[in-house]
């Protein structure tokens, strides 16, 4: 079971990430060009940000 919710997981991620580049592609290059101009300090923490609100959401979800 757990690795059917792994897979299940992976798989709404794909679709989630999908969704802006087929809605609008050239958003999705200016959002590209906009993150390649971030130091590295700024990406990691909009990245450990995104990633506890992944976590809060899931265990409010479970």
């Amino acid at each position: 079971m757990m690795w059917q919710d792994l897979w299940t997981a992976l798989a709404l991620v794909l679709v989630i990430e999908g969704i802006l580049p087929f809605i609008s592609p050239n958003g999705m290059r200016n959002a590209w060009q906009q993150m390649a101009k971030m130091d590295d300090k700024t990406l990691r923490i909009t990245g450990l940000v995104s990633m506890i609100a992944g976590l809060v959401l899931l265990s409010m979800i479970r």
